[in-house]
């Protein structure tokens, strides 16, 4: 590994901020794209997203008929006509499926999963091996709507306020910016593969946010301490050498990062894949707006220099990466 490490290059001179006005162009249709997939139609209780079944309420069934192959259009007939409401099913290989559907309002949940467990065995023939059954009730489903989405809020407005403890009002904004970027493009991703928006998913934005931020102040850290040292240097030079320097830190751990989940998307199962997809997302643009969100913010809103006397350092040439 050692050599292919030494590939990469030392030092780096990027000139990030020329391409600001690209990248802001792409963040803002990105985000209105992403707020109109997530909130339309306005319907409860996801609006846009594919409600899981935690925040829908209903049941799920994950079952195999292993070594016998498994014919979809057998389960499906065996559904129907029982009142389950949208019942949707599955496969996983050909021996495995997956069934979700909604209790019907006057019967008991339990009950309802047992008898289509009764009846998926008749259809397919013994033995069906039951993996997962999960119930969840509309009240329950309900209440842990509400909790996520309070779990959220709150994530953001701590962060919010470490923000504003940490940082000045320029600094502040451009890593609130960042979050709220990352946070909807993650939305937006939900919603246009239909992934499933579940505690899950809230456990993985949950993630994203503290990653994001992170990223955010690591660049923040640096420019602000390079505001000081180069006091004469043009805002936009500062911003980028800052990036440069910090740039090795960013890519190798989000590289690295990607590539655990990257093995946990291909062999964590279908439970852990959507939370694998929606990580990888959240951490390649929590890189980006680090880079073309937040500090590009500070470009647009300028920021007081500090009281350090010392003299202002010549820039480095700008051109490609090099390496001494």
């Amino acid at each position: 590994m050692w050599p292919l490490i030494k590939i990469l290059p030392v030092k780096t001179n990027f000139r990030f901020v020329s391409f600001a006005k690209f990248a802001a162009a792409f963040s803002i249709i990105a985000v209105i794209a992403s707020l109109a997939a997530t909130l339309l139609p306005f319907k409860g209780p996801c609006g846009g997203l594919n409600c899981g079944i935690d925040f829908r309420g209903g049941t799920v069934l994950e079952f195999s008929t292993a070594p016998r192959a498994l014919d979809p259009g057998v389960v499906r007939e065996a559904l129907s006509g029982r009142g389950l409401g949208d019942v949707q099913v599955q496969s996983f290989d050909a021996t495995s499926a997956m069934v979700r559907f909604e209790t019907p309002p006057n019967m008991n949940a339990n009950q309802t999963a047992e008898g289509v467990k009764s009846a998926l065995t008749q259809a397919l023939g013994a033995p069906v091996k039951f993996a997962r059954t999960e119930v969840v009730g509309p009240k329950v489903s309900g209440e842990l709507f509400r909790g996520g989405i309070i779990a959220l809020g709150l994530a953001i407005g701590l962060m919010m306020v470490y923000i504003w403890f940490r940082f000045e009002l320029q600094f502040g904004l451009g890593a609130v910016a960042g979050l709220f970027h990352d946070i909807i493009l993650t939305f937006g991703l939900i919603a246009f593969f239909n992934l499933e928006f579940s505690l899950t998913t809230i456990a993985a934005l949950l993630t994203i946010i503290g990653y994001s931020m992170n990223d955010t102040v690591v660049v923040f850290d640096r420019l602000r301490e390079n505001l000081r040292k180069y006091k004469k240097m043009p805002l936009g030079d500062v911003i980028d050498l800052s990036i440069n320097e910090t740039l090795s830190r960013t890519v190798i751990t989000g590289l690295t990062a990607v590539l655990a989940l990257g093995g946990l998307a291909v062999f964590g199962g279908e439970t852990l894949f959507g939370f694998s997809i929606i990580m990888i997302f959240g951490i390649v643009f929590g890189t980006y707006s680090s880079i073309y969100v937040g500090a590009p913010i500070i470009l647009l809103w300028g920021v007081k220099r500090g009281d350090d006397d010392e003299p202002a350092k010549p820039i480095v040439p700008t051109g490609s990466a090099v390496r001494p």
